[in-house]
């Protein structure tokens, strides 16, 4: 393993263990702390190229911070980056569950524990409320992505339909719009 390989896959175990440890509210909170981590602090990785990481991952099987964490550590670091990053974002949540699992009986009816879990739920949607707005920045290029997101949005809320088949639709939108664009361009 080269030298930058192997301190770019040290720094992804330990950065994506402390987001294991220490991000509440699921996989979009982890996408935030990436975000800032590694778009805005290093620049390892751009806006888009994140926003692709969690709309591959969202749109396979299994957890879409999982799925996207593989497939950031490829991207900074190879197989090796794609290994830490899976066991650094899975490690943290597994042991602390185990406790939970254990503790859990003994904490379910304390108010105290009720009262701390809703400021943290509390805490968390701004978090992920930002994220969202900065990968909505970089996603919505022009009119058509509007239209596109406007009909998902709609297929998602009005319809029954599986949540990869709306990705694979909106991946054939976006290649028609190119096609289209591109003869337009020819004539």
């Amino acid at each position: 393993m080269k030298k930058e390989q192997l301190a770019r896959t040290l720094d992804v175990f330990k950065t994506f263990l402390k987001f294991g440890c220490f991000t509440f509210g699921g996989g979009w909170s982890i996408v935030a702390q990436i975000q800032k981590e590694y778009v805005e602090k290093k620049r390892w990785i751009t806006d888009v190229e994140l926003l692709d990481f969690t709309s591959v991952g969202r749109s396979m099987p299994g957890l879409m911070i999982g799925n996207a964490s593989v497939l950031f550590g490829y991207h900074v670091a190879g197989l090796p980056g794609a290994v830490a990053a899976l066991l650094g974002i899975v490690i943290p949540p597994v042991i602390i569950m185990l406790g939970v699992v254990f503790l859990y009986d003994l904490a379910k009816d304390n108010p105290y524990v009720a009262r701390a879990m809703m400021g943290v739920r509390a805490a968390v949607v701004p978090i992920i409320f930002s994220a969202l707005l900065k990968l909505f920045k970089s996603g919505m290029k022009d009119a058509p992505c509007y239209v596109v997101a406007l009909g998902a949005l709609a297929l998602c809320l009005f319809t029954g339909l599986n949540n990869v088949l709306i990705v694979l639709l909106g991946a054939a939108a976006g290649l028609l719009i190119q096609e289209v664009r591109h003869r337009r361009d020819l004539s």
